[in-house]
């Protein structure tokens, strides 16, 4: 049912989420067993998401007449190679951590998106988390309001997710009259960015937009920003927002006397959750003895999304699941309540921006993506 990205923290505590969720209804609904099966999309090849492996993952679901959904996958870029394949089947796909616009949006990504994904013609893909053209907008705005940056330098991973948020941090700059002083791609697998670093103090912004991951080397930039006396406001997307980032970067690193880090992320931290996601956050806590990371949500989300609708559907036929997910709306989950639009898109703008204190993440404060959103 799951296409996950690499075993770290964050994907291993969406998994937590998506298997709670079957829990919670006992593991059937109408007397059918309900079976999750991790299918994870890196190779030990490239250390990461592959692209060969997405693709068996995808054709694998497809053959097997028992699976009704696909929950995944984590990183965009992957999306785009099982999309086209589960549309031509008719398997809804819901996805816990897109936020690639292009995927669903027209006129924010290639000319061909995201048609180009439905081959059938049929919208089968969903997911419960907002997209980066009002993320990427949230930051520069968050940059230029509260940091009072008026020269920012961008850099992004080359990859669809990272360059995509660089690309709206931006454009969003230039309608803001941000000045960009610099607008670089890096090399995720360098082993360090010294002569990069040199370049960006030399251009004197006032902070540092990080399009990326922790897997992309966002921590190895941020070291080496600071280890070059380069003592600006870091700026970066929900591909940092884990554990695994503060531990890579170094407490050192982090301070807001070294200059700041601050994450943005499509919707509230898990501690800043009311009602049912205050609920799944203390129900997490009890059973794994750990926080949740911030996408754990995400992946309880979207699994009780799917069982909602395999439960109204009321058969196994991959049409009458889909046509059912097509159908939510007002759904009163750990997100709130909110509904599918036109596109696939959860109709939940509601994002956070969050900080680094102590060697923790510390919540700063929520914005209303709405103005950004298209």
């Amino acid at each position: 049912m799951c296409s996950s990205d690499l075993a770290n923290a964050q994907t291993t505590s969406m998994v937590n989420g998506i298997r709670m969720a079957i829990d919670e209804v006992g593991g059937q609904i109408d007397g059918r067993q309900i079976v999750y099966e991790d299918m994870d999309d890196a190779s030990p090849q490239r250390g990461n998401w592959d692209p060969a492996v997405e693709a068996q993952n995808a054709n694998k679901a497809v053959r097997d007449e028992n699976v009704i959904g696909y929950i995944g996958t984590y990183n965009s870029g992957a999306s785009k190679v099982s999309m086209p394949i589960l549309n031509k089947a008719g398997l809804v796909m819901i996805s816990p951590g897109n936020t690639y616009p292009g995927l669903t949006k027209p006129g924010t990504g290639e000319p061909n998106e995201p048609a180009v994904y439905r081959p059938s013609g049929t919208i089968n893909y969903f997911r419960v988390v907002p997209t980066d053209d009002i993320q990427g907008a949230v930051a520069c705005e968050f940059a230029r309001t509260e940091l009072k940056a008026t020269k920012v330098f961008i850099l992004h991973d080359r990859e669809l997710y990272g360059k995509g948020i660089a690309d709206v941090f931006r454009k969003s700059a230039d309608a803001a009259g941000v000045k960009v002083v610099g607008f670089e791609g890096i090399d995720p697998k360098a082993s360090n960015y010294r002569s990069l670093v040199t370049k960006i103090r030399a251009a004197g912004p006032d902070a540092v937009f990080f399009g990326g991951t922790t897997q992309t080397n966002g921590a190895q930039v941020l070291k080496d920003l600071r280890a070059g006396g380069c003592k600006v406001p870091f700026i970066s997307p929900d591909g940092t927002f884990e554990e695994a980032f503060i531990e890579a970067a170094g407490k050192e690193n982090l301070s807001k006397e070294q200059g700041g880090v601050y994450i943005t992320f499509g919707g509230l931290p898990a501690a800043q959750l009311t009602g049912l996601g205050a609920e799944f956050v203390k129900k997490y806590k009890a059973k794994h003895g750990a926080e949740p990371e911030a996408y754990a949500a995400y992946g309880y989300e979207a699994g009780r999304v799917l069982l909602d609708a395999i439960s109204r559907a009321k058969t196994k036929d991959r049409a009458a699941v889909l046509a059912a997910v097509a159908a939510t709306k007002d759904f009163h989950g750990a997100l709130g309540t909110w509904s599918f639009d036109q596109n696939g898109d959860t109709t939940n703008r509601g994002m956070s921006v969050n900080t680094v204190k102590d060697g923790k993440f510390d919540f700063v404060k929520a914005v209303d993506g709405s103005a950004q959103a298209k």
